[in-house]
């Protein structure tokens, strides 16, 4: 779908959870910007994990959020981590509609010791392993999957390693979380007031004519491009997760010497999509003993991973 040009001033305003296309025409670049607040926010106090924990999946959507949202059809983008490390897994799908889940898998006592030390650093968290990220078209098209290796415990490194093996073009990548305090409603824990969670992200990427350049005059240069990074380079967590400063003022104030030009956004926001329904039909999958082997006092207890929903069953339906 080809994107609606809006234009950037320094004076307009866009909501949280969305995404955020623009393109840096001297620079010969174009990129994304992430703001998450209400979607990133259910996911990861839907789960009451620890803060470090949250920090790294928080990472994970916003980088799902500024991937996923390339996809120029209808399908699912799944970003999911496998280390050693004691966060050994972390898994956020992204739709074509804008929805996003997540969950993580970690060794909560390990972590327990780890948040004893003065710092800790991602890579404490991850140890090593690989990042997988899969792109599905449907049940009719074959499933395209990346794979990188993540020794270094940095998302955002291993997504660059990610764009320059599979795209070979270079990237820039940030991403930033952090609870964020809001006077709204003070005194209640909510998203609406008192400490939320907040994230956000840049993407960009050098463009040529093959690339999908519209720019008349565009010259994409080695040049260009180490101008455009540097002034990527520039940008601070706080402009990243600040509610006040909106993407497009964002943009503008990091590339307005580029004839940065920002072009319709895209909504996101958190939506699980699991029910009684579909946790019935993956247990008709197994054998009715299977079913019944797995019944404790009469009941068939089912926890979704992605939004922490429990769901009971009868063993006898089946």
């Amino acid at each position: 779908m080809q994107a609606r040009e809006t234009g950037v001033s320094p004076g307009s305003s866009v909501p949280d959870d969305l995404v955020l296309p623009f393109q840096a025409d001297l620079a010969g670049a174009s990129g994304r910007v992430v703001r998450l607040g209400p979607a990133v926010d259910e996911i990861l106090r839907g789960h009451d994990y620890p803060e470090p924990v949250c920090k790294l999946l928080g990472e994970a959507v916003a980088l799902t959020a500024l991937l996923g949202t390339s996809l120029k059809f209808d399908g699912k983008f799944t970003f999911q981590t496998k280390t050693d490390g004691p966060v050994n897994m972390l898994v956020v799908d992204y739709r074509s509609t804008g929805e996003l889940r997540g969950y993580a898998g970690f060794d909560e006592e390990k972590v327990k010791t780890l948040e004893k030390s003065e710092e800790i650093k991602p890579a404490d968290l991850i140890g090593t392993g690989h990042l997988a990220m899969t792109i599905d078209r449907g049940p009719d098209m074959d499933a395209y999957q990346g794979v990188v290796a993540l020794e270094s415990g940095d998302l955002n490194q291993a997504a660059d390693a990610y764009f320059r093996q599979s795209e070979q073009l270079p990237t820039f990548i940030r991403v930033a979380v952090a609870r964020h305090y809001s006077a709204q409603g003070a005194g209640e824990d909510t998203a609406h007031g008192g400490w939320s969670w907040r994230a956000g992200g840049l993407l960009m990427q050098h463009l040529t004519r093959e690339g999908g350049s519209d720019a008349p005059d565009i010259m994409s240069s080695e040049e260009d491009w180490n101008r455009a990074s540097i002034l990527a380079g520039t940008v601070k967590d706080e402009e990243l997760l600040d509610p006040m400063l909106s993407p497009d003022r964002l943009i503008y104030a990091l590339f307005h010497e580029e004839q940065v030009r920002a072009f319709e956004g895209r909504a996101l926001k958190f939506h699980c999509g699991c029910s009684q329904e579909r946790v019935q039909s993956m247990l008709g999958s197994f054998g009715s003993d299977e079913v019944r082997d797995m019944a404790e006092d009469g009941k068939i207890l089912v926890t979704c991973e992605f939004c922490n929903k429990c769901y009971e069953l009868d063993p006898d339906i089946f």
